[in-house]
């Protein structure tokens, strides 16, 4: 069985942005292997960190990542993941940024996370050996993303890649970013993962407003993917090397 690693900064990432290309591949017989970075409970948080909780409804005395890791896990069971990870580093907020600026500035000196996550998923690229890894294009310039990013192009590794492009930042501007000339058709799959995301309750009202208008900016969105790359269906669109590419020629 050919393993595809998936990688997400948080939990909901690769959901909104490649769920339908991790349905599709599930289907086809691959092991897909889910691992998000950014996932530890930190008891009372306070500040920045604390306001991000209640933005999305949530009372202050709830286990956010815990709420989080639950809705991933059935997001894993509805689209079909075969191995889900949580690599237990904490989200920025509780890292030292202090406001969505800092969020999406430039990574802090003090922020010392990159060696530690560049450790553990060498661990886990050593002990998978997936053929096809799956990682974002760090659009939109969230710091965790950028920290994810970053350890990813230290690893040593034999796997292929493909960068996929960060969903909600992708829908929401025109970014400077490389051109995603692999798009992988997702039509049959669309609807798996808009199903999959639906787990995400804690998000999904924050980002979209509702579960409804989730589905339909998701839909609208792959169908416009789709167009980019002149298919007559929904898409997912990446940025990879020549052997990725190779492996996704459906």
């Amino acid at each position: 069985m050919r393993t595809a690693l998936f990688l997400s900064p948080h939990l909901d990432d690769v959901a909104f942005s490649c769920g339908a290309a991790l349905a599709r591949l599930a289907s086809d017989g691959w092991r897909c292997v889910l691992a998000t970075a950014f996932t530890r409970s930190v008891p009372e948080p306070s500040g920045f960190a604390l306001a991000c909780q209640i933005d999305k409804g949530l009372a202050p005395g709830i286990d956010y990542m815990r709420l989080r890791r639950s809705e991933d896990a059935e997001f894993a069971r509805i689209v079909g993941v075969h191995d889900l990870r949580w690599l237990d580093f904490a989200e920025a907020p509780h890292r030292g940024y202090r406001s969505a600026a800092e969020l999406f500035g430039r990574p802090s000196p003090d922020d010392d996370v990159l060696p530690m996550l560049c450790e553990r998923l060498q661990a886990v690229c050593t002990e998978l050996q997936p053929q096809l890894l799956f990682a974002p294009l760090a659009l939109g310039l969230h710091v965790d993303h950028v920290q994810l990013r970053r350890a990813v192009l230290r690893l040593s590794r034999d796997a292929a890649i493909a960068w996929y492009r960060d969903v909600p930042y992708a829908m929401r501007t025109e970014l400077s970013a490389p051109a995603a000339p692999l798009a992988l058709p997702t039509g049959p799959h669309l609807r798996v993962k808009l199903d999959g995301c639906a787990a995400y309750g804690s998000q999904i009202g924050f980002q979209f407003g509702s579960a409804e208008r989730m589905r339909e900016a998701l839909a609208a969105f792959a169908c416009d993917e789709g167009h980019a790359a002149r298919l007559d269906q929904p898409a997912e669109r990446f940025v990879a090397d020549e052997r990725a590419a190779r492996l996704l020629a459906f």
